[in-house]
């Protein structure tokens, strides 16, 4: 049988275990999160700017625009080189819909996969229960690419039988200026490591549509709640719009590709979350020891009186 201060004493170890892996978790999303963004060339981590945005990324971003229809009638080429209507997707069923480009060498494949690793743990059906819609915001882009990507990611999926519910777009940039519009999705052409203007600097999120084309949810960054994706799903088969979500991984990193440097702001976010952990569980600490040494004083007689009966 334990006395009292036992038991506080192992409560405390089990806190303090608690918060040591809460720490290393915040560490290893900063190492993952560096490991998406280094993907090509000689990137190097810069100075930290502070919080503003290098120039060419201020029209960069996501506007979450809750209700907003889409423009249904806008014309898409389908990863079977078929022209398609982006309206064509909608009537009976919900919708995830993403801006990407397929030759992204960095977040659009991680965008991918981890909307494909949500999938796989969320029991409802594309092409039954919903329809996956990726468009892409190069129009120099080809259905032949489209295809390749929808099959790599088809495969990844694990359910073939479900490859009518993927669909990789391309199209005509005014079609591809009104969807990013309706979505408040900001993006600009910006120069590989070949100098070229073949790629783009751009925000990573995912949105769910309703099964009249109107957004009716956002999720924002790499990594998405299967619970989410499911509960977002079943509202907007409903037509029911959702509530904004906090913006705060929309600008994880700060990347100016006119010196191939990015700033790691993740690195502010993890030093400030480990630094109130460690001064919460130092104050906590400090309160319990006192409290326990108050009680010894106070509860000596008991404690001995129950250590000569025992």
């Amino acid at each position: 049988m334990m006395d009292g201060r036992t038991m506080r004493r192992r409560a405390l170890r089990r806190i303090a275990q608690s918060a040591f892996g809460a720490s290393l978790c915040c560490v290893l999303l900063g190492v993952s999160a560096h490991g998406q963004v280094s993907g090509y060339g000689e990137k190097q981590e810069g100075q930290n700017a502070g919080d503003q945005l290098p120039t060419v990324l201020q029209q960069v971003g996501v506007t979450q625009r809750l209700s907003q229809p889409l423009p249904l009638d806008a014309q898409f080429v389908d990863d079977t080189g078929k022209t398609v209507r982006l309206g064509d997707y909608f009537g009976k069923r919900p919708a995830i819909l993403s801006l990407v480009y397929y030759n992204c060498p960095m977040l659009c494949s991680e965008e991918m996969d981890g909307l494909a690793s949500a999938l796989m743990m969320v029991k409802l059906n594309p092409g039954k229960d919903f329809n996956i819609i990726l468009i892409s915001i190069d129009p120099s882009e080809t259905p032949e690419l489209a295809a390749k990507k929808k099959a790599f990611y088809v495969k990844r999926y694990g359910r073939p039988e479900t490859a009518n519910g993927w669909h990789f777009l391309t199209g005509k940039q005014a079609d591809i200026d009104a969807v990013s519009n309706a979505v408040g999705f900001g993006y600009v052409r910006v120069p590989g490591p070949d100098g070229k203007l073949d790629q783009f600097a751009h925000a990573s999120a995912i949105e769910v549509v309703t099964t009249d084309g109107h957004l009716a949810q956002y999720y924002l960054g790499v990594e998405y709640s299967p619970k989410d994706i499911l509960l977002g799903l079943i509202e907007a088969s409903g037509n029911e719009i959702g509530s904004p979500v906090a913006n705060i991984l929309t600008y994880c990193y700060h990347y100016d590709p006119r010196t191939n440097r990015h700033s790691l702001i993740v690195a502010r976010v993890v030093q400030l979350g480990g630094m109130m952990t460690v001064a919460g569980l130092g104050g906590f600490m400090f309160v319990m020891f006192r409290r326990d040494l108050r009680l010894g004083r106070n509860h000596t007689l008991p404690a001995k009186r129950w250590n000569d009966e025992g």
